[in-house]
């Protein structure tokens, strides 16, 4: 294996053509992920067919790098302007923009950069070792199993509801309802969908998110009718804004966050949209202080960016042993890889390890120079505060359309964006939060489809779960995490009395 790999470095280093396409992709990857209403998949798409005439080597290592920058970027909006670059980037909001209201924009972005790079490289480090055995584990999760994931992740909203658990809960509820509309996912009925022909797609998930977020951002601010607050924007940042003893105490933080994303991102279709906010909330849970998280802290911070960065590795693994998309931008990465030959699964090592092994140290070689694009741009990215509102905004409605647009081709997805700003600013104004919402549009789907599968392979027997332990474990799990914040809320109560 070490071998290979020194073979794959020697490969990436010798050739001047693929540093260039890696430093290429980094870049393109950060722009697109962090300008809102642009995705990662959107990037991806997009330079696909620009890497055909490249050799195998260097149009996947290209690819990569723009997964792993695109992922990467969108820190920056989501930071500097509370609307998250990209799905993955979620979390990131709710401590990084406090932090960037509090005058720490530069030790926020230092912290999500070198987070990113420390969750990209265990996820990498992960792949590159561990991948036989976590593919042959996971490939033992049927439609029970994925049941079990996905109500433990719905568990974990209890972290998110802020001070009224019940309004938590509603808000999730209501974004599960959201994700019904459409045709369903097993049987393609027709739900909620009026009789119009646009509705039968259902909601994106692009079009729910940018329009919680940044367009409701951009009503709010219109709303105001005056400025945004003066940000300090000048100011000297030593190394990446962390101290080593902050950076000390954040280790075990990264290493349990990055594992989160890891895990979440070798489970097929959950991906770092999810990731991100589990991390958050089981660092919430285990905090000594998690009256602090949404205040500006570091912690939700790390968590946040070293679990979706992780999740790029642990997306590659079912796709390089499985031939298994883990998310989005994987199943384009499949047809990359088909692209150029390559068939993903078991025999590719075999086949191809060369090719793979050189992807691996491309990789590697991507999250550093990552981290040093976003460190050298990072005054630069601050400067975006400085922006005028009413020059900015617009630009930023104009994206958001442009990416909600590009998703099918429709006007209707643009309506979207403009139906769930308005509900995103209804929320913010009655204290509902948003990030419960996003997390049951998100994981609803999965909910269904697995309950509905194991339902039909055990003819209807609800009792066929108690079989299955992987999915007991899981169940287990959720109802611990049901239950703690509850016995914590009550021994607040007891103890304030």
């Amino acid at each position: 294996m070490f071998q290979m790999l020194g073979v794959g470095f020697s490969t990436v280093f010798t050739s001047p053509a693929i540093l260039l396409s890696i430093v290429g992709g980094v870049v393109i990857g950060i722009i697109f992920g962090a300008l809102p209403g642009l995705t990662t998949v959107a990037a991806l798409s997009m330079f696909l067919p620009v890497t055909y005439p490249m050799s195998d080597a260097m149009g996947l290592s290209m690819l990569t790098a723009i997964y792993i920058g695109g992922i990467s970027g969108g820190l920056v909006s989501a930071i500097l302007l509370n609307i998250p670059g990209t799905p993955s980037s979620i979390a990131t909001c709710f401590d990084g923009r406090p932090m960037a209201l509090n005058g720490q924009a530069g030790k926020a972005l230092g912290t999500g950069v070198i987070s990113s790079l420390i969750g990209t490289l265990i996820g990498i480090c992960a792949m590159i070792f561990i991948s036989p055995l976590l593919a042959a584990f996971t490939i033992k999760f049927g439609p029970w199993e994925y049941f079990g994931v996905t109500i433990f992740a719905l568990t974990l909203i209890s972290s998110l509801c802020g001070s009224s658990m019940v309004t938590g809960l509603l808000s999730a509820l209501f974004g599960m309802m959201f994700a019904t509309a459409g045709m369903a996912p097993i049987d393609s009925a027709m739900r909620y969908t009026f009789g119009s022909l646009s509705m039968t797609g259902g909601f994106k998930l692009l079009s729910v998110l940018v329009g919680l977020y940044a367009i409701s951002e951009v009503l709010d601010i219109a709303s105001k009718g005056h400025k945004q607050p003066q940000l300090i924007t000048d100011f000297k940042i030593k190394g990446f804004g962390l101290s080593g003893k902050e950076l000390r105490g954040q280790a075990w933080n990264l290493i349990r966050s990055s594992f989160i994303g890891l895990w979440i991102g070798i489970l097929p279709g959950i991906g770092g949209s999810t990731s991100n906010i589990i991390a958050y909330s089981v660092a919430k849970n285990s905090s000594k202080h998690p009256e602090k998280f949404g205040t500006g802290i570091i912690d939700g911070l790390c968590a946040s960016e070293s679990a979706n960065n992780a999740s790029i590795g642990g997306a590659m693994i079912p796709l390089l042993t499985l031939g298994i998309p883990g998310d989005g931008a994987t199943a384009i990465l499949i047809g990359a890889f088909m692209l150029h030959g390559l068939t993903p699964g078991p025999l590719l090592f075999e086949t191809d390890g060369a090719t793979v092994y050189s992807i691996f140290a491309s990789m590697i070689v991507a999250a550093i120079v990552m981290a040093l694009v976003m460190y050298l741009g990072m005054k630069l990215f601050v400067q975006v505060l400085k922006v005028p509102a009413f020059f900015l905004y617009p630009v930023i409605v104009v994206l958001c359309a442009i990416g909600a647009f590009s998703l099918n081709n429709q006007i209707f997805d643009i309506w979207g964006l403009l139906v769930f700003g308005i509900m995103g600013l209804a929320m913010h104004k009655f204290g509902i939060p948003i990030p419960p919402f996003i997390l049951g549009f998100i994981l609803e789907n999965s909910f269904e489809t697995n309950l509905r599968r194991g339902l039909e392979y055990a003819n209807g027997d609800m009792t066929e779960i108690f079989t299955h332990p992987i999915t007991m474990v899981f169940l287990v799990l959720a109802i611990v995490f049901l239950v703690l914040p509850i016995i914590k809320s009550r021994k607040n109560v007891c103890s304030s009395t």
